[in-house]
């Protein structure tokens, strides 16, 4: 049987639409495992990302913020896929930065 880490269960509810993270972050208040806890932060980042794109969109450039919120999306699947087999792996550089700003989420 594969090696499942202790907050699977968890780091993937984080990357649930809209809410996902706070849920996550609820649950994972008692559990406390660094699996989730990682995803956690790094699903608030993409949150923050995804509400910058529709900024842009509503408020700069229609084209610009649509591209972004595309690219937001894909990370967003890339990152719930690592979640998901098992990996703390997300955006290059993003996601460690994530983890440094995001300290409140522990």
């Amino acid at each position: 049987m594969k090696n499942i880490p202790a907050g699977r269960t968890t780091a993937l509810i984080a990357y649930a639409p809209f809410v996902g993270f706070m849920i996550a972050f609820f649950i994972n208040r008692d559990e406390n495992h660094d699996f989730a806890t990682w995803h956690i932060k790094n699903m608030f980042g993409i949150t923050l990302m995804f509400i910058v794109s529709l900024v842009i969109q509503s408020q700069i450039d229609v084209t610009a913020g649509d591209i972004i919120w595309l690219i937001c999306f894909i990370v967003w699947l890339y990152c719930w896929a690592m979640a998901y087999f098992n990996k703390k792996k997300g955006i290059p550089f993003l996601s460690e930065k994530f983890q440094e700003w995001f300290t409140f989420l522990n």
